[in-house]
């Protein structure tokens, strides 16, 4: 058996030529790689718990190889998207979301689909995580007919089922998400609402109404606080009297998670799920996490933190990276099986960024569509009382 083996490796192994370069093919099989195995992660800081989540996280390598292609294709729709911006395909406000991709993908790996999340502007993690598709994101980016919110919500507003976007008001999508883990609770559906803002959000007056509103009632309800300690150009240190966010709901239990290793949000986002779920009310959880880029396109993100800070997390603290080593380390996977799908990745991300760039705009008269669901058709009034549009539901 081992001497057919070898044969097949040297067959494969051999001059095979592909655009006039060199193809090395690995022989190896599934059965040569380790199925499972078990990783420390970093104690969460717990906050009115007496006990929190596990410190030793299980991996197996299906779900390695899922984290690791999830979180590569947001980053690379992300890196793409700063190219497109920088040509003038996309436009407006745009917020990249590149360095917190294990915060999407961990939260994404502990619940349900029936479940429900909404988040802030830096929402196109979510939207592919939730069940958004690369090509309609990337559409909805630069405003065509085939995007996610048929070209109409742009960067801040994507929404897919049980995912209520990509909102453009700071902190306003606390209270809203507080309301979806009310109607789960009234329906008594077992399901809950994932609520997630940033630092600078959390020092908002309606989050601390919705903490006190959602605690009277237990509702089901995982606030998350992406702290990636930046509020637009400002420190947390600089904004915020206490920087311990997972404190701030007083009466409510709170956790402080490694935002940038997959398995302790994962981990850390099912013990909360738990909480929730078993009737105790809502949970706080801070994510310490770390965005590459500035707050948006337009910032340069180096004012206001110097370029070796952001080159020092970049090179030892990347969530992808991070992912990477365990795996490779552990013998779950070939690095060159993870060569394999980034070549797959990047050719997924630059079809779906033609597609983006050539697919047409949504037409005028589509303008006021979808203002009321289930609705029949009425007239809307534009600009003028002489310019008439129709809304269809």
């Amino acid at each position: 058996m081992r001497k057919m083996l070898a044969i097949i490796s040297n067959v494969l192994r051999g001059s095979a030529s592909r655009n006039g370069a060199r193809v090395v093919v690995s022989a190896r099989t599934y059965a040569d790689f380790t199925p499972q195995a078990s990783f420390d992660i970093k104690k969460c800081d717990l906050y009115k718990l007496e006990e929190g989540p596990p410190l030793q996280a299980v991996l197996t390598r299906e779900e390695g190889l899922q984290y690791y292609r999830t979180m590569q294709i947001i980053r690379r729709m992300e890196l793409k998207s700063d190219i497109l911006y920088k040509q003038r395909a996309i436009r407006g406000f745009c917020h990249l979301y590149d360095g917190e991709e294990a915060c999407a993908v961990g939260i994404e790996a502990a619940i349900k689909r029936s479940d429900h999340l909404i988040t802030s502007y830096r929402s196109h993690g979510y939207t592919y995580t939730r069940g958004g598709t690369v090509r309609e994101i990337m559409a909805e980016l630069t405003g065509r007919r085939g995007g996610i919110a048929k070209g109409k919500g742009g960067s801040m507003h994507m929404y897919t089922k049980n995912f209520y976007g990509g909102n453009g008001i700071v902190g306003a999508q606390v209270p809203l998400g507080a309301g979806v883990a009310f109607s789960c609770k009234y329906l008594g559906t077992k399901d809950l609402c994932v609520c997630i803002y940033g630092d600078g959000a959390a020092n908002q007056g309606q989050i601390f109404e919705t903490y006190n509103m959602a605690s009277l009632w237990k509702l089901p309800c995982i606030f998350v606080c992406e702290n990636n300690k930046y509020a637009m150009g400002t420190s947390i240190e600089r904004g915020a009297s206490s920087t311990d966010y997972y404190k701030r709901g007083e009466f409510i239990p709170g956790l402080r998670v490694d935002g940038m290793d997959v398995l302790c949000v994962r981990e850390a986002t099912k013990f909360a799920a738990e909480h929730c779920r078993s009737g105790k009310g809502p949970i706080l959880m801070e994510l310490q996490t770390y965005r590459f880029h500035g707050h948006s396109m337009t910032d340069p993100g180096v004012s206001y933190r110097t370029r070796e800070e952001v080159h020092d997390m970049r090179s030892k603290s990347d969530p992808i990276t991070l992912l990477k080593d365990r795996m490779v380390s552990n013998n779950m996977v070939s690095v060159e099986e993870l060569k394999e799908i980034d070549v797959e990745v990047k050719k997924e991300v630059e079809d779906a960024a033609e597609f983006a760039t050539t697919d047409p705009e949504p037409p005028l008269e589509e303008l006021c569509n979808n203002i009321f669901y289930n609705e029949p058709p009425m007239e809307v009034r534009g600009t003028s009382p002489w310019i008439k549009f129709k809304s269809v539901s």
